[in-house]
């Protein structure tokens, strides 16, 4: 009877040391630190990449962010850049990166041009009926703030990563979204229709950090 309850007080304290792990909060400082040292080169340390070719980071969803980092390590979303980069990162350093870049302020990007707001504007609110295309802001908001952990922030983000990810959706270059939801979207979609929405979104505003 006595060593049922020993055996039985060991199983509580090991679960509950193992709840708190699961939920322990992420190493900032680490992370920190590996967004200083390996990410900055194409990110910048605080997540306000200066290339278009690498999306900001700064103020993004940490789960979209979390999400993604784990897909280019399973190979889910094919980056050899990426997965190069995430390769050596366990589950911690991927959520304490996550956590990071969400807690930076971004500094966002503007439209290209205004020759495409009034399409972009159309499509991101009304989306198309006649071709089946929903309106982007269902998913991702009227001023582009996205929802946690499918759907990402897309104001003030470069309407080039904007277009070039929309194209690697239609020819499914890109294929981690779920239910195929934008791979289904995208391939209804004209280039001028993707470029349009891509500017009006560089444009829009939000009220995440």
């Amino acid at each position: 009877m006595i060593k049922r309850s020993l055996l039985l007080s060991l199983l509580l304290t090991a679960g509950g040391v193992q709840a708190q792990n699961e939920g322990a909060a992420p190493d900032l400082e680490k992370a920190k630190q590996t967004a200083e040292t390996i990410c900055a080169g194409c990110h910048m340390a605080d997540g306000n990449s200066m290339l278009a070719a690498n999306p900001k980071l700064a103020g993004q969803h940490p789960t979209y962010l979390y999400k993604q980092l784990a897909d280019f390590k399973s190979g889910q979303r094919a980056s050899p850049i990426m997965g190069a980069m995430v390769a050596s990162l366990n589950d911690d350093d991927m959520k304490g990166l996550a956590a990071h870049f969400s807690a930076q302020t971004l500094k966002p990007e503007s439209a290209r041009g205004t020759d495409t707001v009034a399409a972009g504007q159309k499509l991101w609110r009304a989306g198309d009926k006649d071709k089946g295309i929903p309106a982007c802001a269902a998913c991702h908001g009227p001023a582009g703030a996205g929802l946690p952990a499918q759907y990402p922030a897309l104001s003030g983000q470069f309407a080039e990563y904007i277009e070039t990810q929309l194209k690697a959706f239609r020819s499914g270059d890109r294929a981690n979204d779920p239910s195929r939801m934008m791979r289904d979207i995208a391939i209804k979609m004209t280039d001028a229709e993707i470029q349009a929405v891509s500017d009006y979104a560089a444009g829009l505003r939000s009220s995440i950090k």
